[in-house]
């Protein structure tokens, strides 16, 4: 594993500027979703086996993390403003950045009034749809759950879109993973975090989470060959992640090919 092209801090991301790292064309992030104490409150979990015959379990009343109800998201935006690629001058072909944010539904319209005030004036809301629920303690009201959301930003000029010149819908299927080691309680599916890091990155690209958790988005970007850098202030997922998914990193075929691309420009620079 090339750890120049994959790095995940035990830091916050207040702190950037130390690591020197470059801008990103996506910052991709699942920021907490501030609802504290009832974080388990429709996860089988909240009791004992995950039958309430059985009482209220640990989880009962707890939160995911302690930092789970008071995120700044003004902070994070002030990071992705100073992160994220700028606008292109006028008459250059290179696409600006753009971020997708992850987030609980009612988040949605709370960031998109927020972004603008950090220049990021267009959105495109995404939903993704799982052929399941984690809401099972909510099942006799027939109606559950089973969408998780985000919100794509970007500032005035369109983001890269590569999807071949085809469409896609705003809702897509979640297809779940079963094959990733789950370390983080909140962690996404990576067939999912790199459907959305092929769609608008390219290879080579910079991929930048700022709150990483479990680190699967750098993971997914290493493996399509991005640099990917992220942000961890829970010491335990960093050392996680580097001792149970970023140990069985393996390069891929885009990873060999954008070396080969960099020794190749390296020679030149040499010959002349």
């Amino acid at each position: 594993m090339r750890r120049d092209k994959l790095k995940l801090y035990h830091d916050h991301f207040q702190n950037y500027k130390r690591y020197n790292i470059p801008r990103a064309n996506l910052v991709l992030a699942d920021i907490p979703y501030n609802i504290g104490e009832n974080a388990y409150a429709s996860n089988p979990q909240w009791y004992k086996d995950g039958d309430n015959k059985n009482g209220e379990s640990e989880y009962a009343k707890k939160q995911f993390f302690d930092t789970d109800s008071d995120f700044r998201v003004a902070e994070f935006m002030h990071f992705a403003h100073s992160m994220l690629k700028k606008e292109p001058k006028p008459g250059s072909k290179d696409k600006p950045g753009c971020m997708i944010v992850f987030c609980e539904f009612e988040q949605q319209f709370m960031l998109i009034e927020k972004a603008k005030e950090y220049g990021f004036n267009h959105y495109i809301n995404l939903v993704f749809r799982k052929n399941y629920s984690p809401q099972v303690l909510k099942a006799n009201m027939k109606i559950v759950g089973n969408c998780e959301y985000a919100v794509l930003l970007y500032r005035d000029k369109l983001p890269k879109f590569r999807n071949g010149g085809k469409m896609i819908f705003n809702c897509m299927d979640y297809i779940r993973d079963t094959k990733t080691p789950k370390i983080h309680p909140t962690q996404k599916s990576i067939h999912v975090i790199k459907r959305l890091i092929e769609l608008f990155t390219d290879v080579g690209d910079v991929v930048i989470d700022p709150v990483a958790g479990s680190g699967v988005t750098l993971l997914a970007a290493e493996q399509l060959g991005r640099k990917s850098y992220g942000f961890e202030i829970k010491k335990q997922y960093v050392k996680d992640f580097y001792e149970k998914l970023a140990k069985n990193t393996q390069r891929t075929f885009f990873q060999l090919e954008l070396e080969m691309k960099e020794t190749e420009q390296l020679a030149k620079r040499n010959v002349r």
